[in-house]
């Protein structure tokens, strides 16, 4: 066989084994984003409300069974209904706010600590299906437990292993994006280009010991010359091939978002049946979770067997095939937490000003966009006593408008040419108006005893109109926060700052439920909660829009840590 007919069957195997990869990619977000879709966002701070509620005692003689509670005209429950977790009594909403946070504290530190076995790629696989079956199973698991049995409270323990599992197999799946991306044909073809105009660059790595080229020391660009990177035709293909980057980035993404979507539309379509037929009992509320858990384990084979990586560990000697020293879980688990601290340090914060400015921004936003989620599913259910099939027609439309979401702004931004932070801006004003809309139920206008019988979030069929408005924001967001992310982190180290960016989004996402909790208990109108929503989201904007992408970028590009900088 000739060089160029080899080099062509070379491409050609790179081209298989990619669409393979991205298979196995594509299938576990499809596994995996129907216990968002259909458990965490939706049944499953119903069921633990729920679960409170059989359990519960209305304020504040706590002597008479939440079950008994008395309502109003518009079916509005008339007395709080709280539930006794060890000394104190707290709101039944309020139980399922605080299990989240205890769930994603719990999840930042799962993260924190597994940060270096995602980034080493033998490991990375072994490590997203091991979250995977904690969180799937414990999911399941809550088809066993009934809301009348004295360990209830199991309950939240399973919630929590169910959210950690998910939590930490996402930070794994993230690594896989920036390997993907150069995998993509057009991307392999901008990067030959550069290659042929400028030779020093240097062969891109071949397979690895598990066939899979997602070296750790190989970076998403390519290195350059600073004083020709912008000149000349080298500088030209350069700068095509890190938007053909970006964009790939971006677009994969999106896909998995659509395809999560339209995985937790499908189960939801199927669990609203026995719920509307057993009129939202506890028992339908926990075949919909434990569905989601069966769900996203039987999907997640595909992902088993196309994600690259071996599923068993070869034993080696005293050193890596590299001559590195010996991989050790307790060793990687120690250093993920020092080089935490060591990222986190002023001076690589310094070095890294923009990939820091954005994530101080997406702290802010993601949990805003979280919280708004949960605390609006708990607003229709405890405030506008919303029914279960209801509800559930939320969670179908919510996900419904992000999927047009997600594939449509891409399209959008192609024809007006924004870049991607231009895109997140926009996206992220839109979302605050769904709080600030939800503040203007205060207003004496609206309401039962105002002039106007709907606005200001008082009818539950303003829910259904604003599903579709902020699925359609969320959709899109998710995906353009992941891959604008991809633009400023330091090549070779993507699983590390994916996880800190898991991270970032986990440790907000603990405080937010918390506040929102707390203002429940404190006020007894949870609808006080938009308030703190709509000034969380606002702070992040004018951080968000003083990143400089091209500086950033560059940055990152150059971007080296030395140990003995400590």
């Amino acid at each position: 066989m000739s060089e160029e007919n080899e080099e062509i069957f070379a491409e050609e195997h790179d081209a298989r084994r990619n669409r393979k990869h991205l298979n196995g990619w594509l299938s576990y977000a499809f596994a995996s984003e129907v216990f968002v879709i259909v458990s965490l966002t939706l049944f499953l701070p119903i069921c633990l409300e729920q679960f409170a509620r059989d359990n519960g005692y209305l304020s504040p003689e706590h002597v008479e069974p939440c079950a008994h509670a008395k309502v109003n005209v518009e079916g509005i429950p008339e007395a709080r209904c709280v539930v006794k977790i060890l000394w104190s009594w707290i709101d039944s909403a309020s139980f399922s706010l605080y299990v989240y946070s205890i769930s994603v504290a719990l999840q930042a530190l799962t993260v924190i600590s597994m940060g270096g076995i995602a980034n080493h790629p033998p490991h990375r696989k072994r490590a997203l299906l091991l979250f995977a079956a904690l969180g799937s199973i414990a999911a399941t698991l809550f088809l066993a437990l009934p809301s009348s049995s004295s360990l209830w409270p199991i309950s939240a323990l399973l919630a929590i292993c169910a959210n950690v599992g998910f939590g930490a197999s996402v930070v794994a799946m993230n690594a896989y994006l920036p390997s993907l991306a150069k995998g993509s044909a057009d991307v392999v073809q901008a990067l030959s280009e550069m290659r042929a105009a400028d030779t020093s660059f240097n062969d891109r790595p071949r397979d690895d010991a598990n066939g899979y080229n997602d070296r750790a020391s190989e970076p998403l660009l390519p290195p350059s010359n600073p004083t020709e990177a912008d000149s000349g035709s080298s500088g030209a293909l350069r700068k095509n091939y890190e938007t053909l980057v970006s964009r790939e980035i971006s677009r994969i993404s999106s896909l998995g978002i659509a395809l999560g979507y339209s995985s937790g539309i499908a189960l939801l379509l199927l669990a609203l049946v026995p719920v509307t037929k057993l009129k939202g009992s506890t028992f339908s509320l926990r075949l919909a979770i434990g569905l989601s858990g069966i769900w996203w384990a039987v999907f997640s084979v595909p992902a088993a067997l196309w994600l690259p990586g071996s599923l068993v560990s070869r034993r080696r000697g005293a050193s890596d095939v590299d001559g590195h020293e010996k991989w050790l879980l307790r060793r990687e688990v120690w250093e993920a937490w020092k080089r935490l601290g060591q990222m986190l340090r002023l001076r690589e914060m310094k070095k890294l000003r923009n990939t820091f400015l954005y994530l101080t921004a997406w702290f802010l936003l993601s949990d805003g966009f979280t919280t708004i989620t949960s605390t609006a599913i708990l607003f229709g259910k405890t405030t506008l006593n919303m029914s279960p099939s209801a509800l559930i027609l939320i969670g179908v439309i919510t996900p419904s408008s992000g999927i047009i979401g997600s594939l449509l702004w891409p399209l959008l931004q192609r024809r007006l040419g924004y870049s991607n932070l231009k895109i997140l801006v926009i996206l992220v004003v839109m979302a605050s108006m769904i709080p600030a809309y939800g503040c203007l139920g205060f207003l004496p206008l609206f309401g039962e005893q105002g002039k106007m019988r709907f606005g200001g979030l008082t009818t539950q069929g303003e829910m259904f109109g604003l599903a579709v408005y902020f699925g359609s924001v969320y959709g899109a967001f998710q995906g353009y926060a992941r891959a604008f992310y991809a633009e400023l982190i330091p090549p070779g180290e993507e699983a590390r700052w994916y996880g800190l960016f898991s991270i970032t989004d986990k440790s907000s996402s603990f405080l937010g439920p918390l506040i929102v909790g707390l203002i429940a208990d404190m006020t007894g109108n949870i609808r006080y909660a938009f308030f703190f929503l709509v000034a969380m989201i606002w702070m992040a904007v004018p951080l968000l829009m003083s990143v400089d992408v091209e500086k950033g970028r560059s940055a990152a590009s150059e971007y080296h840590y030395e140990e003995q900088d400590q």
